[in-house]
């Protein structure tokens, strides 16, 4: 096969589109291809989902599932960088695909406007190299962690409160179960509409989260699994966290 055949070739524009990761010797040519053929599920496209999205479409990552069932209110604008005034109402996951075409032609967009519930799971996450979760509650969380520690995909999970962030990146054991043990969504519980957040935060943890991304595809570096990344907001710090796997652990363990 010639090099004309190659059905993984960067075209003119791709090459000027990615030419400052080109140049990077720890991505070059070959890991922009990597980036090209490689397909991630993102669940979620608010305040994190808005960081992943922007990042992941301008990286050049070859084909993107969104999943999210929500639609745009006015208080999401403040951290929600995918949409504007005039989307107020209309749902987020038909408005996050318009925004990543528009900004990057060559990556495949798949938007599901669902919820993700049991029965649907394992069809949005089957076939994907990786799965970035930014949702709010633990059942979900707690749902997509367990199908890829069944699936065998890699997961990476960020969240932000306040001027508190943390990310990780699970591979089998540890997993995120590992980590919040059975964790429920108490009637009770603080969320973001309470307790608040910078909106600023959600940008960085999720650009984050692409940057995880980007490294583990291309192979830059250690990846990190089992690692979690907390930031705080007040003291402007990063500090890493290393979680032990659970032999109890009904998702990873035994």
């Amino acid at each position: 096969m010639s090099l004309f055949d190659d059905p993984d070739a960067l075209s003119d524009d791709e090459l000027d589109r990615y030419a400052r990761h080109i140049v990077l010797p720890m991505i070059g040519g070959v890991g922009q291809k990597r980036l090209k053929k490689a397909r991630i599920a993102l669940i979620g496209a608010g305040g994190i989902g808005s960081g992943v999205l922007p990042a992941l479409v301008g990286a050049g990552i070859g084909h993107v599932t969104l999943v999210d069932d929500d639609a745009v209110s006015l208080s999401n604008l403040q951290r929600q960088w995918l949409f504007t005034t005039g989307d107020v109402g209309a749902a987020k996951a038909p408005l996050a695909r318009r925004f990543a075409e528009a900004r990057n032609p060559h990556v495949h967009i798949d938007a599901h406007g669902v919820k993700v519930t049991a029965d649907n799971v394992g069809d949005l996450l089957t076939g994907h190299d990786l799965v970035i979760d930014g949702t709010d509650n633990f059942a979900t969380r707690l749902l997509v962690s367990d199908t890829c520690v069944a699936l065998g995909i890699p997961l990476i999970s960020a969240a932000a409160q306040q001027l508190q962030g943390q990310i990780g990146l699970w591979r089998g054991e540890p997993c995120y179960r590992c980590f919040v043990g059975d964790a429920f969504d108490a009637e009770d519980c603080d969320t973001c509409a309470e307790t608040g957040v910078v909106g600023a935060l959600t940008g960085m943890v999720g650009n984050m989260a692409a940057l995880m991304a980007i490294r583990l595809i291309c192979d830059i570096g250690d990846e990190g699994a089992g690692r979690l990344h907390l930031y705080d907001g007040l003291a402007n710090s990063w500090r890493a966290i290393s979680i032990p796997a659970d032999p109890a652990c009904r998702a990873c363990g035994g």
